[in-house]
């Protein structure tokens, strides 16, 4: 009985550990490589991470991760308003879209469904509430969708190339 007791707790370290090293990759990178549209900073990292997030750690951590990230990227000055609906929805969607399936693929999918389509679509009130009531819709769905789908496409190949070397069943 201890013995499981260890290991869970063991499992709840990596998952931090991990998790943590997600939101610095993410806040460094995002501060790199960005989308700007106006008010929006799309970040194709946050994307990236929340895929790997969504396989290796889970819904709830790759939560944590995404509002922690998004936060620090604000007060830095990297990001915005708009992260929090994109990241939050996309990681958990990714994480209940791998759940279901499996398969690292649909993890991508889930995050460019949850980012760039949803999330997008929840910025648009989020907007209007700033202030910004002449927010063109097209253009933050395009910006969002771009942005989820380098992540993604960059974030599958990471996790393929773990997959075939055999590091991605250790952390299963």
């Amino acid at each position: 009985m201890e013995l499981v007791g260890k290991e869970m707790s063991h499992m709840k370290t990596r998952k931090l550990t991990l998790t943590a090293i997600f939101i610095a990759i993410n806040v460094v990178l995002s501060s790199i490589i960005v989308i700007p549209l106006g008010p929006v900073k799309a970040a194709p990292i946050q994307h990236l991470v929340n895929v790997l997030c969504a396989v290796l750690v889970g819904p709830w951590f790759g939560l944590a991760q995404a509002f922690i990230s998004s936060i620090i990227r604000m007060i830095f000055g990297t990001g915005s308003f708009f992260a929090f609906p994109g990241s939050m929805v996309g990681v958990l969607l990714a994480s209940a879209f791998y759940f279901y399936r499996k398969h690292i693929f649909m993890a991508a999918m889930g995050e460019v469904i949850g980012t760039g389509i949803i999330g997008s679509i929840m910025c648009i009130p989020l907007a209007w509430i700033l202030g910004f009531s002449n927010f063109a819709v097209k253009p933050l769905m395009t910006a969002f969708i771009v942005s989820s789908v380098i992540g993604a496409i960059i974030s599958y190949i990471i996790l393929m190339i773990l997959k075939r070397k055999g590091i991605l069943k250790k952390y299963l």
